[in-house]
């Protein structure tokens, strides 16, 4: 193979989203009908990183037909490969050159964004990123989702449902952590479409640290105010980001907690559920409360999940438009929707010119979707303290005083029903 063929490379980085079979597929497609060779790469940079062009293979239309309604990658997956150091870019850059490559596709988050937008910057290759996560925090034009948060959300959904069945057939509660590493819409869009008892994310405490008993406080009011109401089950979703705004002491307590190569704590793996259920259980049992509550932690089951029509549909959309980009010679960038468009933003409009990634897009609590979540979801209320009746039901099953109650209650109670309260 020579430079002077047309040849795609698609790699894949970061963590599995439903979809990303469906971005191989339509741009394998549109290649080969347009006469270029498509070379698959096996686990992102990983090997090309260390110099090696062996794992690869060649796309035909036969090879990809139908595998936009599957789950997971047919190219594997991989976050190995720092392309932001000069020498494992060389290394790249001269294995694409081997595989006579001149353009490359890439899939993936904020930090493949970040690798894709290096290449284009240090090559003569053009090269079209796809962004990908199930998280739903990069900052898409127009608000649109990223591709694999609608299906991860539909089966999340689907689980916490089925959970809150569970939970008021056998009266118990469930804490149920979500994936998002530093944002919540994932744990908001489920647990505002199934119902969920109560969300918590990591926006609504804005730039401060919180404690675990702070944490913990909320999800007993929530507890409180459903045994008032004379029942004792309910769900608690939980973003896994919450974790992050725990302070430096906090964290030390969650024993288990690892870090990544790159000094990013493994949330999955922090037991934040197990840590509030702990608190929680404490606290009730000390006013003689018994309660069953249970964790829950849904995430790796979502990410290789089969896409449901809209992200198969959406998938599709951007892997052919990004090989009709490069089969039109356009730019560098990143590939996105914009209105009832697929266009390509430069590198530079959408990647922080300081870290070179896709800076994060956070959950607006000031927004209506917001304001409709809490709305309905069940916490402790201004009115619950204010209003004689709620405040001695709560008091009851509480087994303190009502004096208690307000002073216990009275820092994190809001009025959710009204915006920026």
């Amino acid at each position: 193979m020579t430079p002077k063929q047309k040849s795609v490379a698609i790699f894949v980085g970061g963590g599995p989203a439903p979809g990303i079979n469906g971005v191989i597929a339509a741009a394998t497609i549109e290649a080969r009908n347009r006469g270029w060779t498509v070379v698959g790469v096996y686990d992102g940079l990983r090997w090309l990183a260390e110099g090696i062009t062996s794992q690869t293979r060649t796309l035909r239309i036969r090879d990809v037909s139908r595998i936009h309604l599957t789950g997971g990658s047919i190219l594997r997956i991989s976050r190995a490969g720092n392309v932001h150091e000069p020498e494992v870019r060389d290394r790249v850059i001269r294995g694409f050159g081997e595989l006579g490559v001149n353009a490359v596709i890439s899939i993936g988050g904020d930090g493949t964004a970040s690798a894709a937008a290096a290449l284009a910057r240090h090559s003569d290759l053009r090269v079209l990123h796809v962004p990908k996560t199930i998280d739903n925090d990069l900052p898409l034009p127009g608000g649109f989702s990223t591709f694999g948060f609608q299906t991860a959300r539909h089966i999340g959904v689907e689980i916490v449902q089925h959970l809150m069945e569970d939970a008021k057939t056998t009266g118990r509660w469930y804490l149920v952590i979500t994936m998002g590493r530093d944002a919540g819409h994932l744990a908001l869009g489920i647990g505002k479409s199934a119902g969920a008892t109560m969300t918590m994310i990591p926006e609504e405490f804005g730039d401060r640290r919180v404690t675990i008993d702070e944490l913990a406080l909320h999800i007993e009011g929530t507890i409180l105010r459903r045994l008032a109401d004379q029942r004792r089950d309910g769900v608690v979703v939980l973003a896994e980001g919450l974790a992050r705004k725990l302070a430096p002491e906090e964290l030390r307590q969650l024993e288990g907690g690892e870090s990544s190569s790159r000094g990013r704590l493994h949330l999955s793996k922090l037991p934040l559920g197990s840590l509030l259920r702990d608190r929680l259980l404490a606290t009730f049992a000390m006013r003689g409360i018994d309660l069953n509550i249970t964790t829950k932690v849904i995430g790796y089951e979502l990410r290789c999940a089969p896409p449901i029509p809209f992200d198969a549909d959406y998938t599709r959309d951007l892997g052919f438009s990004a090989m009709r980009a490069i089969i039109d010679e356009r730019p560098s960038g990143v590939v996105c929707r914009q209105g009832p468009r697929i266009r390509v933003s430069p590198f530079a409009d959408l990647c922080d010119p300081e870290t070179g990634r896709m800076p994060l897009r956070f959950v607006d609590t000031n927004s209506e979707g917001y304001q409709v979540a809490t709305h309905y979801e069940l916490r402790i209320r201004r009115r619950d303290l204010e209003e004689a009746e709620r405040r001695a039901r709560i008091a009851h099953v509480a087994r303190l005083s009502e004096e208690d109650v307000v002073r216990r209650f009275g820092p994190i109670a809001r009025d959710f029903d009204r915006p920026g309260s």
